[in-house]
């Protein structure tokens, strides 16, 4: 049974929080990726910066609804969700912009459970993590590669 340790990519392009957005953006066209896991000065995953991340700076900020209560506007929806959309659209590094607490696999996991992962969640990227580092990473191109026989 093939596992994420027979397909995986190694080694790995990885990005510190601090890293500029524009370097990080430079990287991922350059390489022809679509994302790269956040580590750590220890090697430890700490988010995922996707292609989407950065295109989401670009789209338009959905302002919450509100209602006046007693002369006060009221937010419908959190604030929280707000501050952290105004963030990804002014992120200059990546701890910015990156997703944050990202899913990940480890060397062991079944390319069966990798592919529903991807197909059920909608992710293109998936870090691989080996005693608490990050050992690889998945694309959806390394899974096309195996499942046609290429890798």
């Amino acid at each position: 049974m093939l596992q994420a340790k027979h397909i995986m990519t190694t080694p790995v392009i990885t990005f510190f929080p601090e890293t500029p957005i524009s370097e990080a953006a430079k990287t991922l066209l350059e390489k022809h990726i679509n994302g790269c896991p956040v580590v750590d000065a220890s090697g430890a995953l700490v988010g995922i910066l996707c292609q989407s991340d950065l295109v989401a700076q670009q789209k338009k900020l959905s302002l919450p609804t509100v209602f006046t209560l007693l002369d006060g506007l009221v937010p419908m929806t959190s604030m929280s969700d707000l501050d952290r959309e105004m963030e990804k659209i002014a992120a200059i590094t990546v701890s910015q912009a990156m997703s944050q607490d990202p899913e990940f696999v480890n060397p062991e996991t079944p390319i069966e459970d990798i592919a529903s992962l991807m197909v059920d969640r909608g992710f293109h990227t998936l870090p691989v993590v080996e005693a608490g580092k990050v050992a690889g990473v998945i694309g959806l191109e390394d899974i096309l590669r195996t499942v046609t026989g290429q890798k």
